[in-house]
């Protein structure tokens, strides 16, 4: 009886799960094609119960959820972005969803462990999930990303520190330096992420 039980128990977690997953997708305004594209691909992958979280690195199962956090200095204007060692890119900092953790618990918990600071969500979106991209990753151990994308608020005096064992510098960046920068050495939806923020902070002081 308690086997069973414990199946249940474990069937409507996991039920549970998908269903937060669900409702955080389908709360996300697709900024164009291919972001309304990814976050169909996101529903089906979710809904469909193929395995969401990463269980061995780097590639097992080879398409798992993670949860990046773009740092906005308000004061300025800046947008933070990290020299990340294995991918050789300049990404924004965050990491994969642990079996059965909220993507917003992941973003705490790596915003302590890669920057130092308490994830404060910022206002123009709160602690839910303002984008999203399924991307394939480069280079050996290449699996599929479903990241869902979070803003956060700090000032940049505020992260003296990074990890060091992930990231090789940082950078402060205005939206139209992003935009500069050559695609092949950021994440390849930086670009459009910027685009949307940039008109999402514009919509905000009009209203």
């Amino acid at each position: 009886m308690a086997s069973t039980e414990h199946r249940f128990s474990t069937s409507d977690n996991q039920s549970r799960v998908r269903l937060r997953l669900l409702e955080l997708v389908g709360a996300i305004e697709p900024w164009d094609d291919l972001e309304r594209t990814h976050l169909d691909t996101a529903t089906q992958w979710i809904a469909g119960g193929a395995p969401i979280y990463r269980v061995r690195k780097p590639d097992v199962p080879a398409m798992h959820l993670v949860s990046y956090f773009v740092v906005l200095d308000g004061t300025h204007g800046r947008l933070l972005l990290v020299a990340h060692r294995k991918a050789g890119l300049w990404l924004p900092a965050g990491g994969h969803v642990e079996p059965d953790e909220d993507p917003w618990a992941a973003v705490v918990r790596e915003c302590q462990e890669e920057l130092g600071i308490e994830a404060a969500a910022s206002p123009i979106t709160g602690p839910r999930p303002f984008f999203l991209t399924v991307t394939r990753t480069r280079g050996q151990g290449a699996h599929t990303d479903v990241s869902l994308w979070y803003v956060l608020n700090a000032e940049a005096s505020a992260i003296t520190s990074y990890d060091e064992g992930e990231f090789d510098a940082l950078r402060w960046l205005t939206d139209e330096e992003v935009l500069g920068e050559s695609a092949e050495v950021l994440d390849p939806h930086m670009h459009r992420f910027t685009q949307k923020l940039r008109h999402a902070r514009a919509k905000g002081r009009q209203g």
